[in-house]
């Protein structure tokens, strides 16, 4: 069975739109989907991408605005019309509490989507540990049990692991799937990732010049 590995955040909207989907996709293909849930920003910055706050107000009303409306309608995944109210917050909780259920498997999937999409649908603030913990009950998880393990030592050393595969591989955004290697960026590109599981697109043979800098 084919691994596709699955680098996202856990407050990332196109994560959100492009959960249910890639779950299909892996389900209908035979493919096992392994979790990789990575702190975002350190992530992208190092890739070269501007903090969100240093990026113009057209680019953040497109791209974190009208593009995550038209998407959620085009996937028929319901989110809240704004920016959430706890988008800021620290989601590391959150991670960890993903990691701690394991990399793969339905429970790490149903978490995974739940996370995501309390955030996007239900605007909750994934830093409060009683919202976690009424997720994680809502599956019959022991709550206080699974907060431990998230906290825990090995969970951090997992979550820095991530960060690490993310940069090496060089992961530019959330969420992005790799198969066999080859990166598919972003949630738009599910479709093109579906036809690679049976048809695989040809080697490249791209070459570009430097970029000035490196």
């Amino acid at each position: 069975m084919t691994e596709l590995t699955y680098y996202y955040s856990a407050h990332s909207a196109y994560a959100y739109l492009g959960s249910a989907r890639v779950m299909q996709i892996c389900a209908a293909h035979g493919l096992t989907l392994v979790h990789r849930p990575i702190p975002l920003s350190p992530v992208v910055e190092a890739q070269g991408s501007l903090p969100f706050r240093a990026r113009t107000q057209a680019h953040v009303d497109y791209f974190f605005g009208r593009e995550i409306e038209r998407w959620a309608e085009w996937r028929d995944v319901p989110v809240v019309p704004f920016r959430p109210t706890y988008h800021d917050a620290d989601y590391a909780l959150a991670s960890g509490m993903i990691i701690a259920l394991g990399d793969r498997g339905p429970q790490v999937d149903a978490m995974a989507h739940a996370v995501l999409q309390a955030h996007w649908r239900d605007d909750a603030d994934l830093s409060d540990e009683a919202t976690l913990a009424a997720l994680a009950r809502g599956f019959g998880h022991d709550a206080e049990a699974l907060m431990v393990r998230a906290r825990s030592a090995d969970v951090a050393a997992q979550y820095a692991r991530n960060a690490e595969d993310a940069l090496a591989a060089h992961v530019m955004g959330s969420p992005t799937y790799v198969l066999e290697g080859e990166l598919f960026y972003g949630q738009d590109r599910l479709e093109m990732l579906e036809r690679a599981v049976t048809q695989p697109f040809a080697p490249t043979r791209w070459v570009n010049p430097p970029v000035d800098g490196d």
